[in-house]
Formats: C-alpha cells, sequence, structure tokens
C-alpha cells in the first residue's frame, strides 16, 4: 500500500466525473484508490500486475500536479516513459523568486513552455512550486536541463539554444516547424 498527497483543487479531476477517471486508473494500473477528499490523501493498493501497480504512484502524482488523467495514464502505455518532478522551491529564495522563476519558465504567453514540450517531445506542466514533465527518459532530461539553465539565469535565448540542439538530436534531424 503506498499513499500519495494530491492538492485539494485536483482532487475532482483525479476523481473525474462521476469516478470515471479514478476507475480508469483503477482498471490500467491494476490498482485501487482510497481517496479522502477532505485530506487529498490517496491510498493505492496494488490488486493485479505489480509493474503497473509500481506507476501508479506516479500517475496520480502526475494528475495531482496538474497533468490531465490522459497524459497521466499515458505512462502506462510504455515502460520507458517516465514522469519527473523539478521542485522549483529548491532553487528560490522566496514567494516573490518563486512567481519570477515561475514567470521565466512559462515565459511570455507561455512560449517557453511550449517550446520546451515541442522542442523536447515531453509534456510539461508548471504548477504551484514544480515543473513536472513525462516523456521518453532523454526528452524529459532535456527538460529538466533547459528548467535548470533557466532557473540558474541564463537568457532565454541561450535556452533555445540548447533546447534546437537537442531536438535535433532526438529526432536526428528532422525539423518540426517543415511537418504538415
Amino acid at each position: 500500500m503506498q499513499h500519495v498527497k494530491v492538492p485539494q483543487d485536483r482532487i475532482g479531476v483525479l476523481i473525474g466525473e462521476g469516478g470515471e477517471t479514478m476507475r480508469e486508473i483503477e482498471r490500467r494500473a491494476e490498482v485501487r484508490l482510497d481517496i479522502d477528499s477532505e485530506s487529498g490523501s490517496v491510498a493505492i493498493e496494488t490488486v493485479g500486475d505489480p509493474v503497473s501497480g509500481l506507476v501508479a504512484p506516479d500517475i496520480v502524482r502526475a494528475v495531482g500536479r496538474g497533468f490531465t488523467p490522459e497524459s497521466a495514464l499515458s505512462l502506462l502505455d510504455d515502460e520507458m516513459r517516465t514522469f519527473e518532478l523539478v521542485d522549483l522551491s529548491e532553487y528560490t529564495r522566496n514567494k516573490n523568486d518563486l512567481q519570477r522563476q515561475k514567470g521565466r519558465l512559462i515565459g511570455e504567453n507561455g512560449r517557453t513552455r511550449e517550446l520546451m514540450e515541442e522542442l523536447t517531445g515531453a509534456e510539461v506542466v508548471i504548477k504551484g512550486s514544480t515543473l513536472g514533465a513525462i516523456g521518453q527518459p532523454e526528452e524529459v532530461q532535456a527538460v529538466r536541463r533547459a528548467a535548470g539553465m533557466i532557473l540558474d539565469g541564463a537568457p532565454h535565448g541561450a535556452v533555445y539554444s540548447f533546447l534546437e540542439r537537442k531536438h535535433n538530436e532526438l529526432t536526428d534531424g528532422f525539423d518540426v516547424r517543415q511537418s504538415g
């Protein structure tokens, strides 16, 4: 039995309309979820495949950190897909600093966050004091690295260049903007 804490404002998303999302997670991850909507505590009990059961806490955590249930459940689609959280409060001195850094990570009209997603292939969510990423290990690592550069004060241009290079490595030079 594992326990995960989910923010109050995400309990509804985790449960879903009429318990739909909760049942889907239980079915696909082969677990039983016991959600305490008062405290935000979620008890996770594996009832089927232990490997899927190991992924369930990350699925619940990902939904709690702002990912859609579909994105979180994608962790079951491929055993290489990973979920990682960067605790932004470790890089900031106070609430104002945290807000400023979150602003830099999100970028004007969400552009920086969008580019991180576009160029790495990972999904990126910034919520509360965390940045979450779901993707293949090398995609998630590129997001972590780009976020680290921004948090260390690197100019956005330098971060974008890094992401472009990473994108070319990950896609063997396939340019995402040329397609479609």
